[in-house]
């Protein structure tokens, strides 16, 4: 599900783009990301409090079921009813939702320790593997077919089988069965949503993560955006491509890109992960600093493959994909740092609002603010395409802080790392001390003062 939420997310990128659209088709394709967006931060806390609280293996049902349907049902709506992908769309991030929030928790509650490490990183690895393959279906198939429609078809058959699979085989465990703490957990009162969200809070391993996290999907969410068209501008100043005025440009930029997100996404969540496995068993605070690590080495990688550009086309690339292998090193680790602080009741809940934030201070802004940092440093400059692609350079080089801000993040998740993984191991087996009381709620009183 991994793979086909972000090939699904891609290939609408790309599809939007597309030469055979009408232009009522075409408005509704390229508007309805932010309202996919929207639907999903709407719906991601509803799933994680459901998550929490209910069969995770029924939601999760639902929500593949939800997001298939809409899909495969907004590839056959007239041109006349244009305004129903956004309702479809938004659809789609509902079903989405569901997936995004309760996955990981149902992982965590299948493996602990090294295995859970392995599984996450098996997981993950499909995000940049979907997110690359996504510009590869977007063009191939409507291309192959000569009707845009079938690029949105393709997706509802491979969900088809994900959910066959999801019934058939994978359980619905206790919340911390993998911690030995199903009793303890199931036993306990169950507190509200609004305690839930104030632990969390007060968690900082928790909310320093979530913000590094953010800064991750502010990059991410700009790159998968603007990097095609940054790379085919490129490669019209070094005179290898004639220059494009207007949509949609038919270049390789797509399918370079989608393969460099792909390779350096496989060999960098695997190599973060196992770096990540293997280093905390020397020090506990290995995740946070593996984290911090990959970040801040790619913040400088990102700002060379921008300058580099005009002068150096391969340097660029070169810096390009090291930048995407340090981010990828990230994902499953932050996942693993979220399941060991968080009480298994409210990862749900965390997971909820970590993609919430992300989102909301993350790639579902990125884009836009590069575009409104790109126009108003060319509204300055002489009209030509070569400003118009050195104001589009010049917008990018804020991701490079935003990224060095992020491993910052992770340094801060560090100081706290080991007291939240031992408050949160504490609450599950029941040994509570004072602190633990008024920290996580619902397990038992606070102390009286004598």
């Amino acid at each position: 599900m991994a793979f086909l939420f972000w090939a699904y997310w891609t290939l609408l990128l790309r599809t939007c783009r597309h030469p055979l659209l009408g232009w009522e088709l075409h408005a509704a394709l390229c508007v309805s990301p932010p309202v996919f967006i929207s639907f999903l931060l709407l719906s991601a806390p509803v799933f994680g409090y459901l998550g929490d609280r209910h069969s995770r293996k029924a939601t999760l049902s639902f929500g593949i079921l939800l997001w298939s349907g809409a899909g495969l049902s907004s590839s056959f709506i007239s041109p006349r009813y244009s305004w129903l992908f956004f309702l479809s769309r938004g659809l789609v991030g509902t079903g989405t939702a569901s997936y995004s929030t309760i996955a990981p928790t149902v992982l965590g509650d299948l493996f602990v320790r090294d295995q859970r490490t392995r599984v996450l990183a098996i997981f993950y690895i499909f995000i940049p593997v979907g997110s690359g393959l996504g510009y590869v279906l977007g063009s191939a198939v409507a291309e192959l077919t000569g009707n845009w429609r079938w690029a949105l078809r393709i997706m509802p058959c491979l969900e088809a089988v994900a959910l066959i699979l999801l019934i058939m085989l994978v359980p619905d465990p206790p919340r911390g069965a993998a911690e030995k703490q199903g009793v303890a957990t199931t036993g306990d009162p169950r507190s509200s949503w609004c305690e839930d969200v104030r632990y969390l809070w007060r968690n900082w391993s928790f909310v320093w993560s979530t913000l590094g996290v953010t800064a991750m999907a502010f990059v991410t969410g700009a790159l998968g955006f603007w990097a095609p068209k940054f790379l085919f501008e490129a490669r019209v100043v070094h005179g290898l491509l004639l220059p494009c005025f207007r949509e949609p440009c038919n270049s390789q930029d797509s399918l370079i890109f989608g393969a460099l997100t792909v390779v350096t996404g496989i060999i960098g969540v695997i190599l973060g992960a196992e770096t990540s496995r293997r280093y905390k068993k020397v020090n506990p605070q290995a995740e946070p600093l593996i984290c911090a690590a990959s970040l801040l080495a790619a913040a400088p990688c990102l700002y060379l493959a921008l300058i580099l550009a005009p002068t150096t086309l391969l340097a660029s690339y070169v810096f390009l994909a090291l930048g995407e292998l340090l981010l990828s090193c990230n994902w499953a680790v932050v996942a693993d740092i979220l399941l060991s602080v968080v009480v298994p009741r409210c990862r749900g809940t965390a997971e909820a609002l970590q993609i919430t934030v992300g989102h909301i201070l993350g790639d579902a802004g990125s884009p836009y603010l590069m575009g409104l940092i790109s126009s108003a440093l060319q509204a300055g400059r002489p009209d030509t395409y070569l400003q118009r692609f050195l104001s589009l350079q010049q917008s990018f080089l804020c991701c490079a802080f935003v990224i060095a801000l992020g491993g910052g993040c992770f340094l801060l998740t560090a100081l706290y790392l080991e007291r939240d993984q031992a408050q949160a191991q504490k609450s599950g087996t029941g040994i509570l001390e004072s602190e633990n009381q008024r920290l996580i709620p619902g397990r038992g009183a606070p102390p009286k003062d004598p």
